[in-house]
């Protein structure tokens, strides 16, 4: 059977995207395994590995959501209060907030999230949806 192993991402600058994606991804409890200029790994028991790659054509970003390609990645958490957290860790690192932390009644009446954007066009959203998805 096959399991998710690693995500993969590229940017335009590994150390400064680094220095956006670092603090949120260990306020996620991941761990900075790998720290080199050009490749930059996270990890967490249990968990696929995060690395960071430079762009092979330099100024080639940001990504645009949207587009063919990545949409976002989304971390699901224990709690309201998580998500209320790690939108406020992803705002003190520069982070963009493209949907603040609110309900989300379309996925299911307990969907309770907020989506982030990087300087790279990164999308992530950190959710809490405790009966998870069609249990309505």
């Amino acid at each position: 059977m096959a399991t998710f192993d690693h995500l993969g991402i590229t940017v335009d600058d590994v150390p400064a995207a680094s220095a956006q994606l670092s603090p949120v991804f260990e306020a996620l409890g991941y761990t900075r395994t790998h720290n080199a200029p050009d490749l930059q790994i996270w990890g967490q028991p249990g968990q696929p590995e995060l690395l960071l790659y430079p762009a092979r054509e330099p100024d080639t970003g940001p990504h645009v959501h949207g587009r063919v390609g990545w949409q976002h990645l989304a971390f699901s958490v224990d709690s309201r209060d998580e998500v209320d957290r790690l939108h406020g860790v992803a705002m003190k690192s520069g982070w963009l907030a493209v949907r603040e932390p609110k309900e989300y009644p379309r996925f299911t009446e307990r969907y309770y999230a907020s989506f982030v954007e990087d300087d790279n066009g990164i999308r992530m959203e950190f959710m809490h949806n405790p009966a998870g998805w069609g249990t309505d």
